[in-house]
C-alpha cells in the first residue's frame, strides 16, 4: 500500500526520536491519524488543545526532547496558541503539527470547515517560525529546519501545517533520521577573554539562566575557582545543589541578592534573558562589567548590552571557561557566604510566605530526591521559586514569562508520561486549577501516579493582594469554588483534604504510592497560624 504524506509524518516523527504525541482527532486530521495506527509512537489523548499544548511542555522541559502535540486547524490551533506563547517565553522545545483546510479553498472565504484567513499569522508571534507544507518533501524540510533549532537555536515551538489534500495525499519518500548540527560553543579567544576577566575580579557574581541548566558541572568549577556567588533564574532552578557554598539559588526577586548584583564588579549571564519574570523588577541593577552568553544574538545587544558578548551554547562556552580556570587563583573578596546571604533574606519573609515555606517543607519531605513539581501561577507557587530546595535542573517548573494559568495539570501531566519513572506533583491555586481541570480525565486515563496538590484561598489571592495594596476596592478576585474533592472522585480520581502540615505529608506520600491520580485539596485557612 502507497504510504500517504499523514503516515509519512508519523514515521518522520518516529525516526527522529519522537515516541508520543498530545491530541484530540479531528475529522481534518483523520490521515495523521491513520499513520499513528500501529505506530511505535504513543497518542495521548487529552480533554482540549490547550491541555495538549501544555503537556507537550511539560514533557519537554522535564525530558529536554521535543514535547510533539496534533492539532485540527482553526479552533484547534487557537485553543493551543496560550501553550505555545508560554513555551514561546519560556524557550522550550515544542513541535506543533496541524492541519490546514483544502489547497484549492485557501484564502478563498469560501467558508468551509475551520477556515482561517491566514494560520500561520496566528502563530507567528509565538513559534520561532510557522511554515506550510505543500508536499512530502516540503515537511521533510520543514522538520530538518525544526530539529535543527531544537538542537543548536534557541528552542522555541515551531508550527508545521498541512492541507488535509496534501496529508492524504501519496508521499513517494520514506521516513529518514536527521543529523543533529553542533551547537556552537563560542569564539575561543572570547573564552580566554573572560577566563582572564573572571580571574581579576574581585566581587565577581554568575547569572545561570534555563539556556545553562545542564551545565552545572561548569557553573560549580568556574564559581570554586573565581570566588563568584552564584544566582540562577526559576528556569535553571537546580542548576547547583542547594546546600553549595557559592550558590544563592532562585533569588532575584529578592531585594538582598539584587543589591549583590548592582555592587558586583562582574556579572557573568549565561542563557538568560535577565527577564522581569525573574526578577520581578523592570531592570536589575548593573555596575560592573558585564559578560553575556546567549545562543540567541539578539540577547547579547539589548538594553543589558555586554561588555564582552559570547554568542554560543551556555554549556559548552562555560565548560569551556571552566578549562581556563585553575582553583585558587582568583582576587575575588567576597568568598563564598551564600548560605548567611539566604538566611538573613528569609528572616525578614511575611507571615504568609512563612506559610507557603513550611507547606513547601513538607512537600519537599514527601518528595524523593529525583521528584519533580509543576506549579502554577499561584502564590505558593511564587514563593516556591525561591524558598522549594532542590539539587538539581529539571526538577521544578513555573509558567515564568508569559505567565498563563492553567499550566500545572497538563504539564505535570506530560513530565509524568516523559519520566514515568521519577514522581511528579502538580501544583496549582484553586482558580488556576479550574481552567484546565478537564485534563484530569487525562491522568485517569493514563493511570498516572500523579499528586495534584490545589492551594485553595477562594479567591485570586494576588490580584486582592495587589488591589489592597494599591487602595482599589475588591472587583472580581472572589468566585464560589466547587467541590474540588467530590470532583476529582466524579472524574474517577482520589480526592481528599489535608487540614495540617502531617496530614500534607501523609497524603502526598500515599499519592505517590497510587495508581491514578489524587487530588489534595489545601485550604488557607486551616494554616493560617503556621
Amino acid at each position: 500500500m502507497t504510504m500517504k504524506v499523514g503516515e509519512y509524518l508519523v514515521g518522520m516523527l518516529a525516526e527522529n526520536g519522537v515516541d508520543t504525541v498530545f491530541g484530540i482527532p479531528g475529522v481534518h486530521t483523520l490521515d495523521l491519524y491513520r499513520g499513528l495506527a500501529g505506530n511505535r509512537v504513543r497518542h495521548v489523548l487529552t480533554r482540549h488543545e490547550q491541555g495538549a499544548g501544555f503537556a507537550a511542555d511539560g514533557y519537554a522541559r522535564i525530558s529536554g526532547r521535543p514535547g510533539v502535540c496534533f492539532l485540527i486547524s482553526g479552533p484547534g490551533v487557537g485553543n493551543a496558541m496560550t501553550a505555545m506563547g508560554q513555551a514561546y517565553s519560556d524557550s522550550v522545545p515544542m513541535l506543533v503539527i496541524s492541519s490546514l483546510c483544502a489547497t484549492d479553498t485557501l484564502r478563498k472565504g469560501r467558508g468551509v470547515l475551520h477556515e482561517v484567513t491566514d494560520q500561520r499569522a496566528m502563530t507567528a508571534p509565538v513559534t520561532a517560525f510557522s511554515a506550510t507544507a505543500l508536499s512530502a518533501a516540503d515537511l521533510r524540510d520543514h522538520l530538518r529546519q525544526a530539529f535543527a533549532q531544537f538542537a543548536a537555536g534557541r528552542p522555541r515551538p515551531v508550527h508545521i501545517e498541512v492541507p488535509i489534500d496534501v496529508l492524504a495525499a501519496p508521499a513517494g519518500l520514506a521516513p529518514e533520521a536527521f543529523g543533529e548540527p553542533p551547537a556552537p560553543p563560542g569564539p575561543g579567544d572570547l573564552i580566554e577573554a573572560a577566563a582572564t576577566q573572571l580571574r581579576q575580579a574581585k566581587r565577581p557574581m554568575l547569572i545561570i539562566g534555563g539556556g545553562a541548566a545542564r551545565a552545572g558541572a561548569a557553573v560549580a568549577r568556574i564559581a570554586e575557582a573565581s570566588g563568584a556567588l552564584v544566582v540562577t533564574t526559576i528556569a535553571a532552578k537546580g542548576v547547583l545543589p542547594d546546600k553549595h557554598p557559592a550558590h544563592l539559588g532562585a533569588t532575584l526577586q529578592w531585594r538582598e541578592v539584587r543589591h549583590l548584583v548592582a555592587t558586583a564588579d562582574l556579572v557573568l549571564a549565561a542563557g538568560t534573558e535577565l527577564a522581569e519574570t525573574d526578577s520581578y523588577v523592570d531592570t536589575v541593577p548593573l555596575s560592573g562589567t558585564l559578560i553575556r552568553i546567549d545562543i540567541d544574538p539578539g540577547k547579547l545587544a539589548d538594553r543589558y548590552r555586554a561588555s564582552l558578548p559570547i554568542l554560543g551554547d551556555a554549556r559548552l562556552a562555560l565548560e569551556a571557561i571552566a578549562e581556563q580556570l585553575a582553583p585558587g587563583t582568583s582576587a575575588a573578596q567576597w568568598g563564598h557566604n551564600a548560605s548567611a546571604i539566604r538566611e538573613h533574606a528569609m528572616a525578614g519573609l511575611d507571615r504568609k510566605t512563612r506559610t507557603h515555606a513550611r507547606l513547601l517543607q513538607a512537600l519537599r519531605r514527601a518528595l524523593p530526591a529525583d521528584g519533580a513539581v509543576f506549579s502554577d501561577m499561584t502564590q505558593i507557587a511564587y514563593a516556591g521559586n525561591a524558598l522549594f530546595p532542590v539539587d538539581r535542573t529539571r526538577s521544578w517548573f513555573h509558567p515564568c514569562g508569559y505567565g498563563t494559568l492553567g499550566y500545572a495539570l497538563p504539564a505535570a501531566i506530560g513530565g509524568k508520561i516523559a519520566a514515568p519513572d521519577r514522581p511528579v506533583v502538580a501544583l496549582a491555586g484553586d482558580f488556576g486549577f479550574q481552567f484546565t481541570l478537564p485534563e484530569l480525565a487525562t491522568a485517569v486515563d493514563e493511570r498516572l501516579s500523579l499528586p495534584i496538590i490545589v492551594w485553595n484561598n477562594d479567591r485570586l489571592g494576588q490580584i486582592a493582594d495587589d488591589m489592597m495594596a494599591g487602595g482599589i476596592a475588591e472587583v472580581g478576585v472572589r468566585a464560589r469554588n466547587p467541590d474540588f474533592v467530590a470532583l476529582a472522585k466524579a472524574y474517577g480520581a482520589h480526592g481528599l483534604r489535608a487540614s495540617s502540615l502531617a496530614a500534607v505529608e501523609e497524603a502526598l506520600r500515599e499519592a505517590l504510592r497510587r495508581e491514578g491520580p489524587t487530588l489534595v485539596e489545601i485550604h488557607e485557612r486551616d494554616f493560617g497560624e503556621l
